[in-house]
């Protein structure tokens, strides 16, 4: 479904993404799992034509983002960083704007992706009143409405309460579980990361350092994000008990193998 091949991203002189390459599947959701900096808004800019590819090459649906960058992004809804809305207008209002883009979008399909966020009573109101959660709703609404193959969420669960979180939670589930389509999150939390996705990468300076399953059913690995003084004597104790670990700055992040 999407594919990453040596892709890498240089700005000036800094390198920011270094050689990446990760395939996601059809209904799967999938994890950029790392710190702030780290490059994983980055590799999602470029993953939706944003930020131009230095070297390498994206395909989605088997389309290179190269070559053909508007065939590539046709079926592909998303969310960046935050999602953006003229706040003197109704969520409604918003919703019909961005149906301009894509003409073949029908009324019902607007309701229906309204229904779907649990919006229907506060949809004609300004999105300048709207709660942050309720922003997060309809970005996934707008993202959604053309009925994408991929959906690319940046950070969705960032500064909301718990009952958003899990609203949101739910709605990704039921996208990929129920309808089929391709979810790739960002996240700088473990926790959602493990709550929501199928498989996680780590990414780490720009690098892709691992990925990680995460059936809830049958976890074999733990990870852990913990922040240390002295990071050089942490790594080498934990080189020792043959323990993976990945540093950044004073955080460090290590990967427990769990018995059967």
């Amino acid at each position: 479904m999407l594919k990453i091949e040596n892709v890498s991203k240089t700005i000036g002189k800094h390198q920011i993404i270094k050689d990446l390459s990760l395939h996601v599947d059809k209904g799967e959701v999938f994890g950029l799992l790392g710190p702030n900096g780290a490059g994983k808004t980055t590799i999602i800019r470029m993953i939706v034509g944003l930020a131009k590819i230095t070297r390498g090459d994206i395909f989605i649906n088997n389309i290179s983002m190269t070559h053909q960058k508007q065939a590539a992004l046709k079926k592909v809804g998303a969310i960046v960083e935050n999602p953006e809305f003229y706040h003197n207008m109704s969520g409604y209002g918003n919703l019909k704007q961005h149906q301009r883009l894509y003409p073949h979008i029908s009324k019902n399909q607007i309701n229906h992706a309204v229904d779907f966020i649990e919006l229907q009573h506060r949809i004609h109101e300004k999105v300048g009143h709207y709660s942050l959660g309720m922003k997060q709703r309809l970005g996934l609404a707008q993202a959604m409405l053309h009925h994408p193959d991929v959906l690319i969420l940046d950070e969705p669960t960032n500064g909301l309460d718990p009952a958003g979180i899990k609203k949101i939670r739910d709605h990704i589930n039921y996208l990929s579980k129920e309808l089929g389509l391709t979810v790739i999150i960002s996240s700088h939390l473990l926790s959602e990361i493990e709550q929501m996705c199928d498989r996680a990468a780590i990414i780490d300076g720009g690098q892709l350092k691992t990925i990680h399953h995460l059936n809830k059913e049958t976890v074999t690995q733990m990870t852990y994000v913990f922040t240390v003084q002295e990071l050089t004597s942490v790594i080498y104790v934990l080189t020792q008990l043959n323990l993976q670990s990945y540093a950044n700055k004073n955080k460090l992040l290590v990967v427990i193998n769990l018995l059967d």
